[in-house]
């Protein structure tokens, strides 16, 4: 059970993934491809209301993988090899014509890597883990006539975070819990981050389909430039963001080692982001 657990949790979105408070045996790997997207016309404010935007979108194709350097230390990486942020063109309702041209701004995307160490024993009920998370700025962060078709933040920034996690039954149903807590330092007058948040998730089809729903919390700590002087929110990465959100994951073994997975994420409330779902879908290769 503990090794269909753990692959099943890195099979989301990275900053709040990685297997919880499991690291990968040694030797053992997890690759996962994916594409992640989200279009928006609105965008949440400073004050957590909702204004419309030009259409805009912003889509990832990213390379994922973990692999076990010891039994209590993994290496972990995410790299978006190809970004995507594009804005269409606004056209007047009243005389058709066109008042701002459509751009696009291709690249690669921030990178982060990782190191993950297992803190409790071996054979723990409850398992517990710290990760040192390196972002990497290799994105665009000043693209298109205005600068805000961003792939990329433009800040150097370090996260250290803690997962406490439990696998567990439920009749003969597999289940496990986790929750996590860390802080992010952000450079470039970017303001540092509290994050926190939980997930659930649980096994059908002898193990085969595996669901989880996850809560996310992301905290400014308002120590950098303030959101006037900072972006206005029609981005996914600007300062002072702050959002507490919900996911819906489904991935599915198609073999003993290869899998595919798709989720759904939204927001009960945000400030400084955009206001849309986002998707992605993914193959992933879980080497034991």
């Amino acid at each position: 059970m503990r090794k269909l657990f753990l692959t099943l949790l890195i099979a989301v979105p990275f900053l709040t993934q990685a297997g919880g408070g499991w690291t990968k045996s040694k030797g053992s790997a997890y690759y996962k491809v994916s594409q992640w997207w989200v279009v928006a016309a609105k965008h949440y404010t400073s004050n957590g209301s909702i204004d419309p935007n030009a259409t805009m979108g912003i889509f990832n194709s990213s390379f994922y993988g973990e692999y076990g350097i010891t039994d209590r230390v993994t290496a972990i990486v995410y790299f978006p090899f190809f970004s995507r942020a594009y804005r269409n063109a606004q056209v007047s309702g009243t005389t058709g014509m066109t008042t701002s041209p459509g751009e696009a701004v291709n690249s690669i995307g921030d990178t982060d890597i990782a190191v993950k160490y297992g803190i409790s024993k071996p054979g723990s009920k409850f398992v517990f883990a710290g990760t040192l998370l390196l972002g990497l700025p290799l994105g665009k962060d000043d693209g298109g006539s205005d600068g805000s078709l961003q792939t990329g933040d433009g800040e150097f920034n370090q996260m250290v975070r803690f997962d406490l996690s439990r696998s567990f039954s439920i009749g003969k149903v597999n289940a496990y819990g986790n929750v996590y807590a860390g802080f992010n330092n952000r450079t470039q007058n970017f303001s540092d981050e509290f994050r926190a948040g939980g997930e659930l998730g649980a096994a059908f089809l002898k193990n085969k389909l595996w669901g989880i729903l996850r809560m996310d919390v992301v905290e400014s700590l308002q120590n950098g430039l303030s959101s006037a002087e900072g972006s206005n929110g029609m981005t996914i990465f600007a300062n002072n963001t702050e959002f507490v959100s919900y996911t819906y994951e489904a991935a599915y073994y198609v073999s003993e080692k290869v899998g595919v997975s798709a989720s759904y994420s939204g927001a009960f409330s945000a400030r400084l982001i955009l206001a849309a779902p986002s998707y992605s879908v993914g193959v992933f290769l879980d080497l034991k």
